[in-house]
């Protein structure tokens, strides 16, 4: 019997070489289960409401119909889309989105950079820790408490911002009701809200760098500013460039700050493809058509990104993901 059980074991090696796997994958689960219980929500979130929907895509290529259901409403290919192309409001909350997300993108990226780095230069770390602690606090306010809290302070009849300009002769300006002013308040809020919070990344990165360096520069005879042009800034470039990746991702996807700020005076220069799929989504109720203009953002998002990590890789020598 067991030489035919060592016969039967050398004639299939592959699934000898399969159960041996599964046994091990069972061994490191049960050894580390608490930990995979501890991933199980995150992954189950990730199924739920990533990898699910894609089913659902089809719905962009369809004339859906809610009482039909998704099976049986009508194929129709890529009508929705040419529908959506030939929109001139699709067109306009397009054009905005993009103008919107690269002022953001370019005037905002830096800031958190420069913020790290001050921070790092402070003598005393006390002042820099609750300078640290003020700045982060933004972050976790919701867009709806901070949008109520600009147009309070932005406000023509008794805003803050208001007064001070009339004490050195300016009149009212009313910022939020106003196309020549409202990007920059959305830009100024995006960067006041996050900048703090994303600048902990960067100090990660300046901890990371060898004080080595540092010592040699101080032999050297290198300035704090010399230090910090020659040695931190260099050092940060490719946590930048990550950092950029992921904004780059990101860049489309305007909503819930538009969205709360958004008021008709200045929806000419303020709807973006965000609201514009609620609009027609969730007010209009035509699903497939907000479907549609989903989708294409997510798949200019997908371009970009690898149209920035192929630039990166030209770059660097390597690829970010």
């Amino acid at each position: 019997m067991t030489e035919e059980s060592n016969a039967h074991n050398r004639l299939n090696p592959r699934i000898n070489g399969r159960s041996s796997l599964l046994r091990r994958i069972m061994r490191n689960v049960s050894m580390h289960k608490f930990i995979y219980l501890l991933v199980l929500p995150g992954l189950f979130q990730i199924i739920v409401f990533d990898y699910v929907p894609f089913y659902y895509l089809q719905v962009a290529f369809k004339k859906f119909n809610v009482f039909k259901g998704l099976e049986h409403s009508p194929w129709i290919g890529f009508q929705n889309f040419i529908d959506l192309f030939n929109s001139e409001y699709f067109v306009q909350a397009f054009k905005n989105t993009v103008i919107i997300s690269l002022m953001q993108l370019l005037i905002g990226f830096f800031v958190p950079v420069v913020i790290a780095i001050m921070l790092n230069e402070l003598r005393s770390r006390k002042f820099a820790r609750v300078v640290q602690t003020t700045i982060y606090l933004p972050h976790f306010l919701s867009w709806v408490i901070i949008g109520g809290l600009f147009v309070t302070l932005l406000s023509p009849n008794g805003g803050v911002v208001n007064i001070l300009l009339s004490w050195v002769g300016f009149e009212p300006i009313y910022f939020m009701a106003s196309p020549g002013w409202f990007r920059w308040v959305l830009v100024f809020s995006e960067i006041w809200k996050n900048a703090g919070w994303e600048s902990i990344i960067y100090l990660a990165a300046i901890v990371g760098i060898g004080q080595d360096q540092y010592e040699s520069a101080i032999v050297d005879g290198a300035s704090r500013f010399q230090r910090m042009v020659y040695i931190t800034f260099p050092a940060l470039i490719p946590t930048m460039l990550v950092v950029l990746l992921l904004k780059i991702s990101n860049i489309l996807r305007i909503f819930e700050q538009v969205f709360v700020m958004y008021n008709p005076v200045v929806s000419e220069i303020s709807e973006t493809l965000g609201t514009y799929v609620y609009q027609i989504g969730i007010r209009k109720g035509d699903l497939a058509f907000a479907t549609a203009a989903g989708l294409f953002n997510s798949l200019v998002s997908l371009v970009l990104v690898l149209a920035a990590n192929y630039i990166v890789k030209k770059i660097r020598g390597q690829s970010i993901v």
